[in-house]
């Protein structure tokens, strides 16, 4: 092989200074630099935090500048492009797996949200839970909606040191609930439209946060407020960890989501499989947690056979069939136990929509499952604690 058959070395990467590489940030965002200039200053940001912060920034800033396209088009285009992108070249900065439903979720929301007319801002909207024996719901609208999950995503805000929506001299913590309650309060008009903006900022901003903190963040515990006196749990303090907390704000993106389309009769499909299962796996480790306090508030048959924690007791199988299904085991008698089918007494079946708007308190817990075997009581006590996981 002569000299001239030989392939061309590739090009010796650019070795720039910080105030260089800082300075082609905007370029960047622009997608204007040189290629050999682009892979700099990528290399730089992975390795400095505040040029990665800001150059986040500048790409925020770079999207408003483009016109608002309509959810209309293809709703897999997104993911579809996504997913080759990060297939062929991984993020610097990737969001942890635990916050990706919740990154999803809230873009799936905000499309929604953009492609309503100001006079649907103002349609109504009735938000269903379940409390203690029945199902409640209070009236408000699509706006006062997006008021409320502004309000309770900033209980995840605080606990990452970011603002809180409520302002600085808001007690903490609060339940969700009573945060939702004053942010109404507070405005001295019905929410508009105008709620969108300082939603979706605080959406980007958690998604952000979190990124940048890495997976590692995500035993941080994340307060919830005390539980009321006089209800289930009465006294106890709530806690979640942030892994857990990301993904309880997807579920209730989605759901009020889903709310909101129904209120302006738009079609609004279900998560993707992967992220539903997400989902009802966090519901369904809530579970024993959920059934010791209604038994403790008298709302749930007293334990037949109480055992050490970690020692195997009753179990009842819940399989959820269809989207994010799976086999889950709970302990009937102690939170603490361990479910197995080798001590199953009872066998419920759902859909893993339905199981979803049965934890969201949609659908009474008569009316939820699919198919029933095996002990009565234990299969209601479950199914009124899976409807108990709902709240405002």
């Amino acid at each position: 092989m002569t000299g001239s058959d030989l392939p061309e070395p590739p090009p010796a990467p650019l070795v720039l200074e910080h105030p260089v590489l800082k300075s082609l940030l905007g370029a960047w965002a622009l997608a204007a630099c040189s290629s050999a200039e682009a892979t700099a200053v990528e290399e730089h940001l992975g390795e400095c935090g505040p040029c990665a912060e800001e150059a986040l920034r500048l790409r925020d800033a770079v999207g408003l500048l483009h016109a608002e396209e309509s959810l209309d088009l293809d709703p897999g285009l997104r993911t579809r492009v996504l997913e080759s992108c990060l297939g062929r070249r991984p993020p610097r900065i990737p969001v942890p797996r635990w916050a990706v439903p919740y990154d999803a979720e809230s873009a799936r929301l905000d499309a929604l949200l953009r492609d309503i007319g100001n006079s649907e801002w103002h349609a109504p909207v009735r938000l269903r839970w379940f409390e203690e024996g029945g199902q409640v719901s209070r009236k408000t609208t699509v706006a006062g909606v997006i008021g409320h999950l502004l309000a309770v995503d900033g209980m995840v805000a605080v606990a990452l040191g970011l603002g809180d929506p409520l302002g600085p001299e808001t007690k903490d913590p609060q339940l969700p609930a009573e945060r939702t309650e004053a942010y109404w309060k507070a405005s001295y008009f019905p929410p508009t439209r105008a709620v969108r903006g300082p939603w979706r900022d605080q959406t980007h901003e958690l998604v952000r946060t979190v990124s940048f903190a890495g997976d590692g963040s995500g035993l941080m515990p994340v307060p919830y407020g005390t539980a009321p006196e006089g209800g289930e749990g009465a006294g106890q303090r709530i806690e979640l960890p942030l892994r857990d907390a990301m993904v309880d704000r997807a579920f209730e993106c989605w759901i009020h989501a889903a709310d909101i389309a129904d209120a302006v009769a738009y079609p609004y499909d279900p998560p993707s499989p992967r992220h539903l299962h997400r989902m009802i796996d966090l519901a369904a480790r809530m579970l024993p947690g959920t059934l010791a306090g209604r038994r403790r508030s008298g709302l749930a048959a007293p334990s037949r056979d109480l055992v050490a924690a970690g020692a195997p007791g009753r179990s009842l199988r819940l399989e959820i069939e269809g989207l994010g299904g799976g086999e889950w085991f709970i302990p009937l008698d102690s939170p603490g136990a361990t479910a197995s089918a080798e001590r199953e007494v009872a066998h419920v079946a759902l859909d893993g929509v339905e199981f979803c708007r049965l934890a969201a308190g949609h659908i009474p817990p008569e009316e939820a499952a699919a198919g029933q075997d095996g002990d009565r009581e234990a299969i209601r006590d479950v199914l009124f604690s899976a409807a108990s996981l709902s709240r405002l």
